[in-house]
């Protein structure tokens, strides 16, 4: 089996998405004074490698928080499709240029894409942040839906955002670059990213909005993704493997940093978890061991204290 990191590493210098803090790191404990190095980390979930639950995005917990993703749903076939020939910056990702690729993907994938923008991610010897975060390709309502259609798993890109930039709120905090924008595409960018509508799956309010609808639509339908792909992704673009995430198992949270790893040469995939009647019928077993260790121990007579004799 061939396993390719595709995740970046992390460090106090790893930055947030913009707005986001980074990361801080600390000694709770070290080898001169208790023998032992403990450490602690403050950071934002959006801080490297990460994957978005719904809960980042849309309303209810417990059916996208990070404990909430089942393993057979953060592990499965994909494909890794190399679009960045047709991109620059602020472009629009097509539908087309995925199938127009060199790979097939499938209904039910989970759906890396490769832009080439992770070259300008922290320490990467073409660092720029601004270019990274803020001038990103995105796609528009044409992919997504597109997505929604092809019922992808989630996504994967190595850009800082699943949505276009300009579609985000980095419009109204780096007005200069929306200026800069506007001038490539001729139009404002309110025309060139017109509101959409969607209805609300809990509450059935008519929700129109103007920005983030690779989050806030596209959580709400089960399609969520992974941002800031990097590490060894140029060396498996445009193949087919088992691709998984794997974030913390934490109740409530709502994304979380996290490895993605694509697999090759492992057969046929197969993830198990135990569920429903089968998990009812260990927790039973394991109360009922319990108890009976419990019986067999000595007790201790009322007021007074059990001895044990040693030879």
């Amino acid at each position: 089996m061939k396993l390719v990191d595709l995740s970046h590493t992390m460090s106090i210098h790893t930055p947030g998405w913009v707005g986001y803090a980074g990361n801080k790191m600390w000694y709770a404990q070290n080898l001169q004074s208790v023998s032992i190095v403990a450490q602690r980390i403050d950071t934002a979930m959006h801080v490297g490698t990460h994957i978005d639950g719904a809960m980042h995005a849309t309303d209810g917990r417990f059916n996208g928080d990070m404990a909430s993703y089942a393993l057979d749903y953060l592990v499965g076939p994909g494909a890794v499709v190399d679009i960045s020939e047709h991109l620059d910056d602020w472009d629009v990702i097509t539908p087309k240029m995925i199938t127009s690729a060199n790979v097939k993907v499938e209904k039910g994938d989970i759906l890396i894409l490769h832009t080439g923008y992770h070259r300008y991610y922290q320490d990467q010897p073409q660092q720029d942040l601004v270019r990274y975060f803020c001038m990103h390709p995105g796609g528009k309502m044409e992919l997504l839906e597109w997505m929604l259609d092809m019922k992808i798993k989630w996504f994967g890109v190595d850009a800082g955002s699943g949505d276009h930039p300009m579609n985000t709120t980095i419009r109204y905090m780096r007005r200069d670059l929306r200026k800069q924008f506007e001038q490539k595409v001729g139009m404002s960018v309110d025309e060139f990213f017109p509101h959409y509508e969607y209805r609300h799956k809990l509450s059935g309010r008519l929700v129109r909005n103007n920005i983030f609808p690779f989050h806030n639509y596209a959580f709400q339908e089960g399609l969520i993704h992974a941002e800031n792909i990097g590490g060894e992704i140029e060396h498996i673009i445009n193949q087919r493997c088992i691709i998984g995430a794997f974030p913390w198992k934490f109740e409530g949270l709502e994304s979380c940093p996290c490895r993605v790893i694509a697999f090759f040469d492992c057969g046929e995939m197969r993830t198990e978890e135990l569920r429903g009647a089968a998990l009812q019928k260990l927790q039973r077993e394991a109360k009922a061991l319990t108890a009976k260790a419990r019986d067999s121990q000595p007790r201790s007579t009322p007021g007074r204290a059990t001895r044990t004799s040693r030879r």
